[in-house]
């Protein structure tokens, strides 16, 4: 090979590395072993690692511990799923584009919207999306209203999207309660051309969508969905006044995977389709008067020159939404609600448990699906390592996000826990509650 190249030692071919960062010495590892020695070594080493797999997890906040079938996982590996992972010849990809159009189909009859397409990364890539597309129905308005309790990674990486384009951002607080600031709302909106709501938000307190429509007439709406089980059982958005729906569907049958990857979703009205970035999928017929599938108002850069594309910032995604399609499909309606019961029913049976223990506080008082916060006189970050002590990951201190709440967390149920184990995260709360006194 070196003779080929015409260099004369393999020393050569890293002559550009700089000398002083440059590994002359062995690496000091173990060994030389054998194979099965190895894998032994790295077992052991492996042991020593700590998961939520090792502990009872009430962690949220975006991403969500729910039951997924074992078919989700069975089927998505199979090899014509993952080699097919983005129609670029789509009159020969039938069996992707079928698996995306039955994915949209989901998508609306959750939402109540009528659009919807499957080439959204997460969450807080779609909220931007929305976003973006907000602005371009709408000339001569260069603001957008966003809650801030709408996740705040959601909300950097909408800043980060458009802090070069113009566009200024008007953030909302929220009330007593936890919902949206309604008369902040009213005068924020004045002049903007979008405006942005989570719900269930980040706090884990559902927004009233119809006070919100009402008092935002005239300025496209966007809702945000970060728990995408809530569909089983809350109003959808597009029945009350929403323009758009956007969020995280990790919920639908997708493992928390250490953050990824997941798949983002969004839904519009019929009248805002052409402005739509991504894929959609449409169904028509061959020449043979069959059922066929087609990619439709392809808005791509990679479909049409880079300066008319609606986003160059987008992918396909098929395989996630591939497994959240098989996900939606096996519960149905009925699986999809009782799912979402459970979480609900479990969550007011924890919040009562914890209402009970001397010293902790629920601050917010407004509606709440899975998720809520938890407030103690003491530090949650310190609250939360005794926990983890007591193989509890007991939430997501709120502190880290917004100044002031550094005694509160965010709890997230969903229908895996047990009663027993929520009983025993009552318990082990109070009873470090108590070592904290001492």
């Amino acid at each position: 090979m070196l003779a080929t190249i015409g260099i004369d030692s393999i020393d050569r071919l890293f002559d550009s590395i700089p000398a002083d960062v440059k590994l002359d010495d062995l690496l000091n590892i173990p060994g030389p072993w054998s194979e099965v020695e190895t894998r032994q070594w790295f077992r052991a080493l492996a042991s020593r690692n700590k998961t939520s797999a090792d502990h009872v997890s009430f962690l949220g906040g975006g991403a969500y511990a729910h039951y997924q079938p074992s078919c989700v996982d069975h089927l998505i590996q199979r090899a014509e799923f993952l080699t097919a992972y983005t129609p670029y010849q789509p009159e020969i990809s039938q069996g992707t584009l079928q698996s995306i159009f039955e994915y949209q189909t989901h998508q609306c009859l959750l939402t109540g919207l009528d659009v919807a397409n499957a080439s959204m990364y997460d969450g807080s890539t779609a909220l931007c999306e929305a976003v973006l597309m907000a602005e371009r129905l709408v000339k001569g308005k260069k603001k957008v209203v966003l809650a801030k309790s709408i996740h705040p990674h959601y909300r950097q990486t909408v800043r980060t999207y458009i802090q070069n384009l113009g566009i200024e951002i008007v953030e909302v607080p929220w009330s007593d309660d936890g919902r949206v600031d309604m008369d902040a709302l009213r005068a924020a909106c004045d002049g903007a051309f979008a405006l942005a709501i989570q719900s269930p938000n980040f706090l884990g307190v559902i927004e009233d969508y119809d006070a919100i429509a009402k008092a935002t007439e005239g300025v496209t709406k966007i809702a945000v969905v970060a728990e995408a089980t809530s569909f089983g059982i809350l109003a959808p958005p597009g029945e009350h006044g929403f323009d758009i729906c956007c969020g995280e569907g990790q919920a639908w049958g997708v493992p928390t995977q250490f953050g990824g990857p997941y798949v983002g979703f969004m839904v519009v009205r019929d009248a805002l389709k052409r402005q739509m970035p991504g894929r959609l999928v449409g169904e028509t017929v061959d020449v043979d008067g069959k059922r066929a599938y087609v990619l439709t108002l392809a808005t791509r850069e990679q479909h049409i020159r880079r300066g008319k594309a609606t986003s160059n910032i987008c992918t396909n995604q098929a395989l996630i939404a591939l497994a959240a399609n098989i996900y939606l499909s096996l519960m149905g309606k009925q699986g999809l609600r009782e799912v979402a019961t459970q979480c609900l029913q479990k969550a007011a049976y924890l919040r009562g448990r914890l209402k009970s223990i001397s010293g902790v506080e629920l601050p917010f008082a407004g509606p709440v699906y899975n998720e809520f916060v938890v407030r103690t006189p003491f530090p949650a970050e310190e609250i939360l390592r005794d926990l983890e002590h007591e193989k509890f990951l007991g939430g997501i201190p709120i502190g880290m996000f917004f100044d002031g709440h550094e005694r509160d967390f965010l709890v997230a149920v969903t229908e895996l826990h047990s009663r027993e184990q929520l009983d025993g995260y009552a318990s082990a709360l109070s009873a470090a509650l108590a070592r904290e006194r001492r």
